[in-house]
């Protein structure tokens, strides 16, 4: 649910509205945004290999802490112009959008066994109702605020309580993955 709103429900639906209410060119916001699915695909690749290496807690603990941190800095980045800190947040976004899923399908297998790919499933669509209601709920923000600001601050925290909920998983080993 963190994921989807903090990706697709945000960021995805209001990061071109949002530049383009700051001056910078629409067809600029959205290169930015399409870069940041050309640094989703590294990012993924990489937190593939990652969990392979590491506790998928304290990976998915990280990214949400990441992506809780970028949100929070992203309404001073906003402006006309194309700066430096714009494609920094960009970069990191964009490496950190699909980061999560290996970790989460990590920890499904382990501490789900063979029924993983049915509670995956049931993560994949709570990841769309969290985009569901971030949409539509940071144009609520917007609309009664005249800015995004509180939306991207809500983000943020939403992505800090995530990344408290994955470090404090607890692991329990089951089916051909336990010894």
């Amino acid at each position: 649910m963190v994921c989807g709103a903090t990706t697709a429900g945000l960021v995805q639906s209001h990061f071109v509205p949002a530049a383009y209410e700051h001056g910078m060119p629409a067809t600029t916001a959205a290169n930015l945004l399409a870069l940041v699915g050309i640094f989703d695909l590294v990012g993924t690749v990489f937190s593939g290999w990652l969990t392979d290496r590491f506790d998928p807690r304290v990976l998915l603990g990280a990214y949400y802490l990441l992506r809780g941190v970028l949100p929070a800095l992203l309404p001073p980045l906003f402006g006309p112009d194309l700066q430096a800190h714009m494609l920094a947040f960009v970069i990191f976004y964009g490496l950190d959008w699909g980061a999560t899923v290996p970790p989460t399908l990590a920890l499904c297998r382990e501490i789900f066994g063979p029924a993983a790919a049915v509670v995956f499933g049931w993560v994949h669509a709570s990841h769309q109702l969290g985009a569901a209601v971030a949409a539509p709920g940071a144009d609520l923000v917007r609309d009664a605020l005249g800015s995004y600001d509180a939306a991207w601050y809500g983000g943020a925290a939403l992505c800090v309580l995530g990344a408290a909920f994955s470090i404090a998983i607890r692991r329990r080993l089951v089916g051909p993955t336990a010894s």
